[in-house]
């Protein structure tokens, strides 16, 4: 076996994916490469044959009957591998989730503000969970909360669509709003989505979303009730 070879097995020794070479233990496989036409053959013949044009027997889809293997230079193929992986996390864009939270009886002015602020985050490609928190006896307004959201989401739907109806969790009603494509192309939601408590201030992007905010201008107002 070769020494770089043995190296990159040595320095991913628990996390190896792939047998190669003496590794197979198998009787027969399947081999594939450039120039090679895909046949079956001895596993110990693979191994002369991958020796013979100075590369390794990569053992790529173990569950096959009998196995796959590539005849190509490990090093080589351990960096294509890891290529790809970083070009399709390159692709993927992470969609932060921020919260935005009203009380049952808000009123025009804090409701105009955090409209503002719904607006430039949706414009920013992330999506808005907006909930109303009702505290103590105000539950007994919880129609007038669902009101509230609707008249939220009918307000934001040139920026955002509803994902999910106002739904009643405990003491929060939630609804969430993603945001409508942005550039020609929806972006691409990955599993990690982080959530904000405290929705920071930001300017709308859009010369259009600043318009839509009637309301005085309020320096460090808080989102919360």
């Amino acid at each position: 076996m070769r020494p770089i070879i043995k190296q990159l097995m040595k320095k991913d020794d628990k996390k190896q994916q792939y047998r190669i070479n003496e590794q197979i233990h198998v009787r027969e496989v399947r081999i594939i490469g450039d120039g090679i036409e895909s046949t079956v053959m001895p596993t110990f013949k693979a191994i002369q044959l991958a020796e013979q044009r100075g590369v390794d027997l990569v053992e790529i889809s173990p569950n096959a009957e009998p196995p796959v293997c590539r005849l190509i230079d490990y090093s080589k193929f351990i960096y294509q591998q890891k290529k790809k992986q970083k070009e399709m996390k390159a692709k993927q864009t992470v969609v932060n989730v921020k919260e935005i939270r009203f009380g049952p009886q808000t009123d025009d002015h804090d409701y105009n503000f955090k409209l503002k602020h719904a607006i430039g985050f949706l414009s920013d490609g992330d999506k808005v969970k907006a909930y109303v928190f009702f505290k103590g006896r105000s539950i007994l307004f919880k129609e007038q909360g669902e009101v509230l959201l609707l008249r939220f989401a009918a307000d934001l739907e040139e920026y955002g669509k509803v994902e999910s109806m106002p739904v009643l969790e405990g003491k929060r009603m939630i609804m969430f709003i993603a945001p409508k494509k942005v550039g020609g192309a929806a972006k691409k939601p990955v599993e990690t989505v982080a959530e904000v408590q405290e929705a920071p201030v930001k300017k709308a992007p859009q010369q259009k979303a600043r318009k839509e905010y009637t309301g005085p201008k309020v320096e460090g107002e808080d989102f919360d009730d």
